[in-house]
């Protein structure tokens, strides 16, 4: 490439890179804030309401006495409940009821009860969205506008995956200057050490970074599924259908779980979900050794809710490509696929973008003001 052109192409991308960092730029570190937040958003939640805590541990609720005391607590609930297992035993169950009437207009805002599973008292009835936690979920997957904010925020994780690479470019040294562009320069002026700052964040962040913009982006894609189901079929269960009379008795949670673990003896019990409608089935959710989530893995037992016939299941070792990746997107976008050290790695990470942010803002200023000085002396006799 002439020398010539290799300068207006490395001008153009400098451009592109500082209009995005400038303006997109802040949308970033305010997503990096957030984020850094919600890896630990549950330990935080805790903390701030104490009503969520534990004191005492003891034997263990059925879970069917759990799911009786929700119902008469919420009676117009009437459609199906989610029940999260968590797997400290200092910790509240969390019911998830998805559609209700407060909410029922908006992608997402569940009522979130939590259960005392010793003792089965409900603690607290919220709506997601309408306390700290959740509101900066919100904040930070949809910009708290909804279905609208969710098509923004895969617009914006896409340009700032553009900004991150256009970073590459730019930082990009030749042979003889390798050393010195992953180092920081030793006595040099405060520009310098202000430009040397930001690229050697943006440089050794950068996998990192691309982990977790580019899982953002990818999450935050409306028609995600159907996309990845037409490259690779995803796992859907052959039949949900209970098998349903008008004097049919259901069975108990507890025995819906217990029928689920006799499939999966190794596994980690952590949703049970109950039927919507006369018709429906016991989903349980467990998880197996290997899976990426803990909190949403994706093993799953559909039961009949009637007779406890399995329905369908589905084993994650089974899983097609489509399935795998979907599988492995939020564990890596949150960390927890690997366990505490990648959430701790991802809430640090979350700072990055203030730091690359005042850098950039700084280096443009600089430059700025370089221009304006010779403007200046120029003019001057």
């Amino acid at each position: 490439m002439p020398e010539q052109l290799r300068f207006k192409t490395r001008g153009l991308w400098l451009t592109i890179h500082l209009y995005i960092g400038l303006s997109i730029g802040l949308v970033f570190v305010l997503s990096g804030l957030t984020g850094s937040l919600l890896v630990f958003y549950l330990e935080i939640d805790e903390l701030l309401n104490p009503q969520l805590q534990i004191s005492k541990i003891g034997q263990r609720s059925s879970y069917e006495n759990i799911f009786q005391n929700l119902k008469t607590t919420h009676p117009e609930r009437t459609s199906a409940w989610r029940l999260e297992i968590p797997s400290d035993p200092q910790r509240m169950i969390t019911a998830r009821y998805y559609k209700p009437k407060e909410t029922e207009h908006l992608l997402f805002g569940p009522l979130m009860v939590s259960v005392n599973p010793y003792t089965a008292e409900i603690t607290a009835s919220r709506i997601w969205g309408e306390f700290l936690m959740t509101w900066i979920y919100n904040l930070h997957y949809q910009l708290l506008l909804d279905k609208t904010g969710r098509i923004l925020m895969t617009i914006i994780g896409t340009v700032i995956l553009v900004s991150l690479t256009t970073g590459v470019y730019l930082w990009w040294p030749s042979r003889s200057k390798i050393r010195a562009a992953f180092t920081i320069k030793k006595n040099a002026s405060s520009q310098r050490f202000v430009y040397d700052l930001h690229k050697l964040n943006g440089i050794y962040s950068l996998p990192v970074l691309l982990i977790i913009v580019g899982t953002g982006a990818i999450l935050s894609l409306p028609p995600l599924k159907q996309l990845v189901n037409s490259i690779s079929p995803l796992h859907h269960p052959q039949t949900t259908v209970s098998a349903y009379s008008q004097h049919a008795r259901r069975i108990t949670l507890d025995q819906a779980v217990s029928i689920a673990k006799s499939q999966f003896p190794a596994s980690e019990l952590k949703w049970i979900e109950t039927p919507k409608v006369p018709t429906g089935s016991y989903r349980i959710n467990l998880r197996q050794a290997g899976e990426p989530s803990p909190r949403f893995p994706k093993t799953n037992v559909w039961i009949d809710q009637y007779n406890g016939s399995i329905l369908s299941v589905r084993d994650v070792k089974n899983d097609s490509a489509g399935d795998t990746f979907l599988r492995w997107l939020h564990p890596l976008h949150s960390g927890e696929a690997f366990g505490l050290t990648g959430r701790i790695i991802v809430c640090i990470s979350g700072f990055i973008p203030l730091v690359l942010y005042i850098t950039g803002f700084l280096r443009w200023r600089h430059k700025q003001r370089a221009k304006q000085s010779n403007k200046t002396s120029s003019i001057t006799p």
